[in-house]
């Protein structure tokens, strides 16, 4: 595997590789990587003739409330396990390799709409930072799929629109959540997270599918079981931002007379955020 943090190093591999005809997959990450990511990693190789995996802690999508100073940081082990997955070729730019000049001068890239939505509400600014360095690494990788994990629904959805609008010639893939046994979506916030505090956030995914079942039954009293689930994750000891029932192609508040459905929601545990989702089609009755 080789590795760079360097812009035109990464730029003088991979025009070798296109040169030769060859596929490239990208994985952005943020590192601290465990099964979800390497399952990304994993697809790219099935499909690719060559993977790039970055890792950068992008200080633009965090604000200053947001834990960017202790985001946790394990290169040497990430390298291990990139190695083992069959990783390529690991971009690890710094901050000032991909922001030269201060964050507040630098372009960003603003999809109107989905990134006001959801976690957008409360973390403003957030998926500015995302769009921004997702189509910066876009432009300098050229892949010709880029893979995400569904666990950040909002996010992928955003760069699928992203890409559509800008014209940007890569597929843009989402990958099923990875979860441990005890059904908590894997992230690499759950680190920070005790035995205790893990089995308090195994109340998230509970109630995601305690509402999931509701709705395969045809039960559409969206607010009853928003609230419901609401004080579900509440009495767990959960802090939460949202619990939401929507519309999965739009993101907007569900209908009757929708059938693509996702549920939503976002919690905390001290100062660790936890966001996770179900999605799934419910047939109109005959």
């Amino acid at each position: 595997m080789n590795s760079t943090d360097n812009i035109d190093q990464l730029r003088k591999s991979l025009k070798l590789h296109r040169d030769a005809g060859k596929t490239i997959g990208l994985v952005p990450t943020m590192g601290n990587l465990h099964e979800g990511h390497l399952s990304l990693v994993q697809e790219s190789c099935k499909h690719n003739d060559y993977t790039v995996v970055s890792i950068f802690i992008n200080p633009m999508q965090f604000n200053p409330s947001e834990d960017l100073t202790t985001y946790p940081r394990t290169l040497d082990e990430d390298k291990e396990k990139l190695l083992s997955a069959g990783c390529d070729f690991l971009f690890i730019p710094t901050a000032h390799e991909i922001y030269p000049e201060e964050l507040n001068s630098h372009t960003k890239v603003i999809v109107p709409g989905l990134s006001l939505m959801l976690c957008g509400k409360t973390r403003p600014g957030h998926f500015e930072g995302v769009t921004t360095i997702v189509i910066k690494l876009l432009h300098l990788v050229n892949p010709d799929i880029a893979y995400f994990g569904l666990k950040d629904y909002q996010q992928y959805l955003i760069v699928k629109k992203m890409t559509k609008d800008l014209e940007i010639d890569t597929q843009i893939v989402g990958l099923e959540i990875v979860r441990d046994t005890g059904g908590l979506a894997l992230s690499s916030r759950n680190n920070s997270l005790s035995e205790i505090e893990i089995d308090k956030a195994r109340q998230l995914y509970r109630s995601l599918r305690k509402v999931a079942r509701a709705l395969n039954q045809r039960e559409f009293k969206f607010s009853k079981l928003e609230k419901q689930a609401s004080r579900e994750v509440h009495e767990a000891g959960l802090i939460l931002d949202y619990f939401a029932i929507c519309n999965s192609e739009t993101l907007e508040p569900a209908t009757p007379k929708d059938s693509n459905f996702i549920v939503l929601a976002a919690a905390y545990i001290g100062t660790v955020r936890l966001i996770d989702n179900i999605r799934m089609v419910v047939p109109h009755s005959k």
